[in-house]
């Protein structure tokens, strides 16, 4: 190898320890948001979502970097989020309050453009449109959490945490209006399922994560089928 073939390989090393040291101070930044939260949304939330983000990732050839640090801060707001019970959304002040984080380990403008898309469109509320392929990941990972076995586990824990009952029989009556029960003790995690759970596999944006879906819905779909048969005393 000549020397500018050794030179180009330094450059590519050091770029890639750069961006390692920034996603590390990146990590230790996002987990002081994660004091005291909740169990469906604490750190292990996070840690999941950036696996899945890493895996659809390399399947569709994004940008890891992006989704790394996307995945890490896209819930710094969710805590604050729960404690005003749903007084604004989290992705959107989420996305702000990343941005300094960002810029203060170094991360270049376009870089941060790209990451504070991400976390603002990863609920696809109203105008906010996951566009670039890293928030298409992000969106999918994200809500591919709360399927499945884990998501069904996180389904039961949210309902707890907020005073919810563990049934109430009327879910597919209460979901044709399932505002007027939000955070009442009819909020049930059935209610959840009824409402949003069982159409996440309709809302993927990527392929991976359409073929993840499928299989955890339908883990899901067999899981409350047997809910209701043991409710109701059968085998």
């Amino acid at each position: 190898m000549d020397g500018q073939g050794h030179e180009i390989l330094s450059d590519i090393t050091m770029n890639a320890m750069s961006k390692m040291g920034m996603l590390k101070t990146i990590e230790a930044e996002a987990k002081k948001f994660f004091v005291n939260t909740s169990g469906c949304h604490d750190w292990s939330h996070v840690e999941r979502v950036r696996a899945l983000a890493r895996r659809i990732g390399l399947e569709e050839k994004a940008d890891l970097f992006v989704l790394d640090a996307s995945a890490l801060l896209h819930d710094i707001a969710k805590n604050e989020e729960l404690k005003r019970k749903g007084g604004f959304c989290h992705a959107a002040e989420g996305a702000i309050r990343a941005r300094p984080i960002l810029e203060t380990v170094g991360v270049d403008m376009t870089t941060v453009d790209r990451i504070v898309h991400c976390i603002a469109t990863h609920r696809k509320r109203g105008e906010h449109i996951p566009e670039s392929l890293e928030a298409k990941i992000l969106f999918d990972a994200d809500k591919l959490d709360s399927i499945g076995a884990v998501g069904i586990a996180r389904d039961f824990l949210c309902a707890g945490n907020i005073g919810a009952r563990f049934y109430s029989g009327n879910e597919k009556e209460h979901a044709k209006n399932p505002k007027q029960y939000e955070y009442t003790e009819n909020d049930t995690a059935i209610l959840e399922y009824e409402v949003h759970l069982k159409g996440v596999k309709d809302r993927m944006f990527t392929k991976t994560g359409k073929i993840v879906a499928q299989e955890r819905d339908a883990f899901m779909r067999e899981y409350f089928k047997q809910f209701w048969r043991e409710v109701e005393g059968a085998d």
